[in-house]
């Protein structure tokens, strides 16, 4: 438990440091700064991934799959890129969400902070009730999987996505059936006192259950596929939340070149079959750790370049 405690002490303590000193004053953040956070969060991704290796070298942290370290640091990775492409599509929600409720740019990171400490929190509800239904009941991992499949399937024959309209979500209407609702906004604050001498939530606080929802529907997808690689309880809670804390400076980095990579959509259909096929065939093929993380690495790379030179040939 010493490294499970520790692990979230230093969630805590990242956290504290963004929103009480890298960002205690509500600005806009540039393309350049969220590029510079994007690029110290995967960097940091990958540095723990060493701290795997040497956690499972040690008897510091449980091991119930007797994994070896290179395979465990893996894993870790393989986890956490996982994660980060399925990402994207939270990310255009996310740019949808803000749109539709005009929440002003220097109080989007804000809304974002306290998603993450909601998302950590659902998550891992989300991966302890998803190891133990696969450790107790093997036979929900061709459930998992049978449900990745048909994800990708679906992803893959759907024709436009409907647009989504947040305020005609059931998340919004049951809210306003719960607290008023105002669109009167007082800078950073989720709550004010209306007109009317009430309390009443703000676009902010709409803005920021409306995502929290949403971000618990995307990981009926994401967890099930980190599932896939390992039913070690740390590295898919470790890798998970590594992702969703870099998830903040990766949608101000793209959140405004998102139809550059209309590509990508089949990078994740490609991934998602993966897995699903993955855990539907465990019992007759064994894939080695570097495999998955190949085809992964792959999908997302061959995705990437695709949509920038499309990108670019269209814009000539």
């Amino acid at each position: 438990m010493i490294v499970w405690i520790l692990f979230f002490v230093l969630i805590v303590a990242i956290l504290a440091l963004d929103l009480g000193v890298f960002n205690k004053n509500p600005h806009i953040i540039s393309t350049k700064e969220a590029s510079k956070w994007t690029l110290i969060w995967v960097t940091l991704s990958f540095l723990f991934s060493g701290v795997i290796y040497w956690l499972y070298t040690t008897d510091f942290i449980d091991n119930p799959d007797h994994l070896k370290p290179m395979a465990a640091s893996m894993k870790f990775i393989t986890g956490y890129l996982i994660e980060l492409s399925l990402s994207v599509d939270n990310i255009f929600v996310i740019a949808i969400i803000f749109a539709s409720f005009k929440i002003p740019q220097k109080y989007q990171h804000r809304v974002l902070f306290w998603g993450i400490l909601g998302a950590v929190f659902f998550r891992g509800i989300m991966i302890f009730f998803g190891v133990l239904l696969i450790n107790k009941f093997t036979w929900t991992t061709y459930v998992f999987g049978a449900f990745l499949l048909f994800t990708a399937i679906k992803m893959l024959f759907s024709e436009e996505d409907e647009d989504f309209h947040p305020k005609d979500s059931f998340v919004y209407k049951a809210l306003g059936k719960i607290i008023p609702i105002t669109s009167e906004t007082d800078k950073e604050k989720f709550f004010i006192i209306n007109h009317k001498g009430t309390r009443a939530a703000t676009p902010l606080f709409v803005a920021l259950i409306v995502i929290e929802v949403m971000d618990v529907l995307f990981a009926v997808d994401s967890v099930p596929a980190i599932l896939a690689i390992t039913s070690d309880p740390f590295l898919v809670f470790s890798s998970n939340i590594f992702a969703i804390l870099g998830l903040r400076s990766m949608y101000f980095f793209l959140a405004n070149m998102l139809q550059k990579f209309g590509y990508l959509e089949y990078s994740l259909i490609a991934i998602l079959s993966f897995v699903g096929l993955k855990m539907l065939l465990h019992d007759y093929i064994e894939i080695p750790e570097w495999g998955s993380l190949a085809f992964i690495a792959l999908s997302l790379s061959v995705g990437i370049i695709v949509s920038l030179k499309f990108s670019t040939d269209t814009s000539k």
